[in-house]
């Protein structure tokens, strides 16, 4: 494990991250999803992208990387931009895990592999629209810990800044990026996700011209701890230096 201080909008930002295969020629950037670190994607991939020099990013905020400021996507897109420049890589493809992958589309890789990613919006289930009505009634009476109450699994016990920063990332529609995207996309779906459903990846492969969607068995996490070799196998197939 390696650490990187960046300066971003007079913030100091130290980022942890790790090199496996440092003597190979193409790079990959693997950026995990919300709530997740680095050590969570190298486990499947550590020994599966073996042609390839991967780098492994805990995102701001999240594993052993800092963050003391309220950020959006696209924050995190600059700050991880930056942090390429000072490593001296240069990524030929990205890869995302869920919010990670919305990272990755801004990033604007000429390979983008995306697994579950965020970006589509989803109608919220009934339940969940009850807790925000019953909040927004509540949230002027002043009641303690109120927030606690109904602040979702994916947020409980963030600081402050990690909260506003989830508002802000949380519910993003991505259709306009993910259309803008140029390069060739191989986008990679548990068929069992309920967190991003597999309705929003065929979404995603109609909006981006040169995509292959891969549907695979698992949930959100699951179907690429499961599938880590196949997918491994289809990115050697595609991903090469020209």
């Amino acid at each position: 494990m390696a650490l990187k201080e960046i300066i971003y909008k007079n913030k100091r930002f130290k980022l942890s991250y790790e090199i496996v295969n440092s003597d190979k020629e193409i790079d990959i950037l693997i950026l995990h999803g919300w709530g997740s670190s680095k050590e969570i994607m190298k486990q499947p991939f550590g020994n599966e992208l073996n042609d390839y020099r991967q780098i492994y990013l805990d995102l701001p905020g999240f594993g052993s990387s800092s963050n003391s400021m309220i950020l959006t996507t696209k924050d995190y897109a600059n700050i991880v931009s930056l942090f390429i420049k000072e490593v001296k890589i240069n990524p030929t493809a990205i890869m995302g895990h869920s919010f990670g992958g919305k990272v990755a589309t801004l990033l604007n890789p000429k390979y983008l592999i995306l697994l579950s990613s965020a970006g589509i919006k989803t109608k919220k289930p009934w339940s969940v629209k009850v807790k925000i009505a019953t909040f927004k009634l509540l949230k002027p009476l002043g009641f303690g810990k109120i927030r606690e109450l109904f602040v979702s699994a994916d947020a409980k016990g963030m600081s402050y800044e990690m909260y506003e920063t989830f508002k802000n990332v949380v519910d993003e529609d991505f259709r306009e990026e993910f259309s803008k995207y140029g390069g060739e996309a191989l986008i990679f779906w548990g068929e069992d996700d309920t967190a991003t459903p597999l309705y929003t990846g065929k979404k995603i492969a109609s909006l981006i011209k040169n995509s292959h969607f891969y549907p695979l068995s698992g949930d959100h996490f699951f179907f690429f701890l499961k599938h880590a070799k196949f997918i491994a196998n289809e990115i050697k197939s595609k991903v090469s230096i020209e």
